[in-house]
């Protein structure tokens, strides 16, 4: 049985979004049209999307942003963490 790669997907997207995804592509030996087959392939698989979708509450983001602005505490080990966090 042949199968005919015919249909194209055409999508814009952030260019350092794309350079991001295909750099990591790259280390992995995927091409990102082999990625978007193989999520094609899982949304089929699992009858929707491979993964839940869910949106962050309000102290989540807040812990996001604060992690991005590598605004976060730095505890000398677990048990000391959880002393100044009561």
């Amino acid at each position: 049985m042949s199968v005919h790669k015919t249909a194209i997907i055409n999508t814009r997207i952030e260019p350092s979004l794309k350079t991001k995804a295909e750099n990591i592509l790259r280390k992995t030996g995927l091409s990102a049209a082999e990625a978007i087959r193989l999520f094609y392939t899982q949304i089929c698989l699992n009858h929707g999307l491979p993964f839940a979708l869910k949106i962050p509450n309000k102290k989540t983001q807040k812990a996001m942003l604060e992690a991005e602005l590598r605004k976060t505490h730095k505890a000398k080990n677990v048990a000391a963490m959880f002393k100044e966090c009561i």
